[in-house]
């Protein structure tokens, strides 16, 4: 790439550029700076108050701009570009929308399989319908009261998360299938992302399980799925699909049947096989249910319910309102120096919710370069060219930013500010670090926690940021009822909602300043 330094003069005229090059201009008199681009990028503005400095790399340094210094007034701003698309608005609401999530696991959990009554589905239609699903996939999608039961459920109390997640479908769904192909196992598997995660990346289970597929730390590590103080492999979509295929025909090469196989997905093959012994040697799904564990007992009529739903949407009068971008219209870039996911965004003028929607297994919104390990950014094929053509700037502009910002707290860390707090009943990883003013994330590296569950007593090292305030309680107004609950062992937000009318998973987040679902047994929440 060839670098000409021009004079103020020259700055006035209108410069040429090719498809394949990017022009680099300075100015040292506050001037703006435009840079153009043949791919996608129109435009880069440059405005300071003070002076910009920069300075001209060798040919040969892969810094094709070092940056020397920036004022904190520099505005670095992309224009209106022609092929720049934006995920409807509404639907970036539903990517992290956790009541999804909690709305699939408590039905799974808490379904009771009495009769529903909804007269748009008469038993004689079901019944025909789940023959023809019957025929043509290897499931056995016969009818049973039980599986009515869901069915009918689903349609009359859960049609808008239903609709909902036919909309994320849309995006996940062709990723899904190309890999279900790759292992010929069948492609209605797709839909057990819907009962493991509600189709959220992030999802995260009370015991642990993450990602799409919702792996342990444990069987994660089996099939190949990193885990660190930045990269979580469990809830990147590729790579935990392609785990979950792999776990998934190996199960079935064990039990040969694939109902079994998604029983033993969610259970594990032992309490599989400890069902079949207790049912006396029965290896029907349906005949060995009632040996199963509660969560599993749901869990295939859950798969074989959402099946149903998604398979005759258009008659059950399900409309999807899905990304404006298909997956098939993104693509990957490989890394080569540490940058934050908020960099990208801001230079490529794409939402940062997007940008963390197509790469969430970055745990602290940072994409590190590692040794013997690749990592990759997703972004829409139009954006692809605009990162590829300005990657140098790009690059730059990251590592001023790193080196601008505060430190992180690990380099920080000094014995004399190391303190060891004693957990007590009640308190939650977001509880105690909202009171020393640090993240989750650092409170479970800095001890080396590998989910959110803590017991009372343990001791934990933090180095606070801030000296916490003695807490005095508040007093309700006068006529106010407040109303607390104690949580008990199985319960999720969901659960708890269901005993309060006009109480949501949202309110009791809201109201209790929770970050995600978890929960852990004696807990005080407030509802009211």
């Amino acid at each position: 790439m060839k670098h000409l330094l021009y004079s103020i003069v020259f700055l006035l005229c209108t410069f040429g550029y090719s498809q394949d090059s990017l022009a680099h201009h300075q100015n040292k008199r506050q001037d703006p700076v435009y840079m153009q681009s043949q791919d996608t990028l129109q435009r880069i503005k440059t405005q300071a108050k003070d002076t910009l400095q920069a300075v001209e790399a060798p040919t040969n340094s892969l810094d094709i701009l070092a940056v020397k210094a920036l004022p904190d007034s520099t505005k670095i701003k992309l224009q209106d570009m022609a092929l720049a698309r934006r995920y409807d608005s509404l639907w970036l609401d539903e990517l992290y929308n956790n009541e999804l999530f909690e709305q699939i696991y408590g039905s799974i959990t808490a379904m009771t399989y009495e009769p529903v009554e909804y007269v748009e589905l008469p038993t004689d239609t079901l019944k025909a319908r789940l023959a023809e699903i019957n025929s043509r996939t290897p499931f056995n999608v016969e009818y049973n009261p039980a599986l009515e039961s869901v069915i009918k459920n689903y349609l009359k109390n859960r049609r808008s998360t239903m609709g909902r997640l036919m909309a994320l479908s849309d995006y996940y769904f062709p990723m899904f299938e190309q890999a279900l192909d790759k292992y010929n196992i069948p492609l209605e598997l797709k839909y057990l992302a819907i009962v493991e995660s509600a189709l959220r990346p992030t999802a995260e289970s009370r015991v642990g399980a993450t990602g799409l597929w919702q792996f342990m730390f444990s069987t994660g590590k089996m099939f190949g799925l990193n885990v660190n103080s930045y990269v979580d492999d469990r809830s990147d979509p590729l790579k935990a699909t392609d785990a979950a295929c792999k776990y998934l025909q190996a199960l079935y090469k064990r039990l040969g049947d694939w109902d079994l196989a998604l029983a033993a997905y969610n259970s594990g093959p032992g309490n599989v096989s400890k069902a079949i012994r207790r049912s006396g040697g029965r290896i029907n799904y349906w005949n060995i249910r009632q040996h199963l564990p509660r969560e599993t007992a749901g869990y295939v009529p859950a798969f074989l319910a959402t099946m149903y739903i998604f398979e005759y949407s258009k008659q059950h009068g399900f409309n999807s309102d899905g990304p404006r971008i298909p997956y098939i219209a993104t693509d990957t870039i490989h890394i080569k120096k540490q940058i934050a996911l908020e960099h990208v965004a801001h230079l490529t003028d794409i939402d940062l919710a997007e940008v963390a929607f197509l790469n969430p297994q970055y745990k602290l919104g940072i994409i590190p370069v590692v040794k013997n390990q690749t990592y990759t950014l997703r972004l829409p094929i139009d954006k692809v060219g605009v990162f590829v053509a300005n990657q140098d700037t790009i690059y730059a502009y990251a590592a001023y930013a790193f080196n601008k910002r505060e430190k992180p707290l690990p380099e920080l860390n000094d014995l004399d500010k190391k303190i060891y707090y004693k957990v007590q009943s009640g308190d939650y990883l977001g509880k105690i670090a909202a009171r020393f003013g640090v993240r989750i994330s650092q409170i479970k590296r800095w001890n080396s926690l590998r989910n959110n569950n803590l017991k009372a007593g343990k001791r934990l090292v933090i180095f606070p940021r801030k000296t916490p305030s003695v807490a005095t309680k508040k007093q309700p107004s006068k006529g106010q009822n407040t109303k607390t609950y104690t949580v008990k062992q199985g319960d999720s937000l969901w659960s708890i909602a269901q005993q309060y009318p006009g109480v949501s998973v949202a309110d009791i987040k809201k109201k209790n300043d929770l970050k995600s679902a978890k929960l852990n047994p004696g807990m005080e929440l407030k509802i009211l």
